[in-house]
């Protein structure tokens, strides 16, 4: 029973640790982006749209995959930038990925449009608490590919400890460390189905 109850605290411990890791890791601010080949953004939360355009206009990629889009939305609704949408020779470069309803499918979405437009170096926009398993599903998808991470703080990080956004990140945590153990299992990952993220 003693050898029990302290793997039980020793589990709960390292979970706790990764717990604290993982919130602090998903309100880092991003980082100076390098120039890519192309740039990814994957929907589902506030200022990740805005951050992708501001970063294609600014060079760091010459390509843009929004992926995750819904059916009936366009690229007018998606793209405007204070109230200008944008002009005919950037949104030329923006592909809307249709296909993807989850982590997963945006990581199948990702791997196949870089490989249409060969592209091997992409700058990954989603937020912080999102990126981790972002990166992981996709690089999983296709190794190949070099994934620079852009994470985004949405708003609800800006007060951590209340109750809707101690929530999210346990449900972000859990999805993750799923995905982890699937990567390293080799099972298939069963956290993603009934959410995008």
């Amino acid at each position: 029973m003693k050898r029990l109850l302290a793997l039980i605290l020793i589990s709960v411990a390292l979970w706790a640790a990764g717990f604290v890791w993982f919130v602090m890791d998903a309100r880092t601010p991003p980082p100076v982006a390098p120039v890519c080949d192309g740039i990814v953004v994957l929907t589902g939360g506030q200022y990740r749209i805005d951050a992708s355009v501001s970063l294609l206009k600014g060079g760091y990629g010459q390509l843009l995959l929004i992926s995750g889009v819904g059916p009936h939305v366009t690229l007018h609704h998606l793209s405007k930038v204070g109230q200008e949408p944008l002009p005919e020779s950037l949104s030329a470069r923006i592909t809307l990925g249709r296909r993807a309803v989850s982590t997963i499918g945006n990581a199948h979405e990702t791997a196949d449009w870089a490989h249409t437009h060969e592209l091997h170096k992409l700058l990954i926009v989603t937020a912080g608490y999102h990126m981790r398993r972002a990166l992981l599903e996709i690089s999983r998808t296709d190794p190949d590919l070099t994934l620079i991470p852009y994470p985004v703080v949405p708003p609800a990080l800006d007060s951590p400890l209340s109750r809707p956004t101690i929530w999210l990140l346990l449900r972000e945590y859990s999805k993750f460390l799923g995905a982890e153990l699937s990567f390293l299992t080799g099972l298939p990952d069963g956290t993603d189905g009934l959410s995008q993220h």
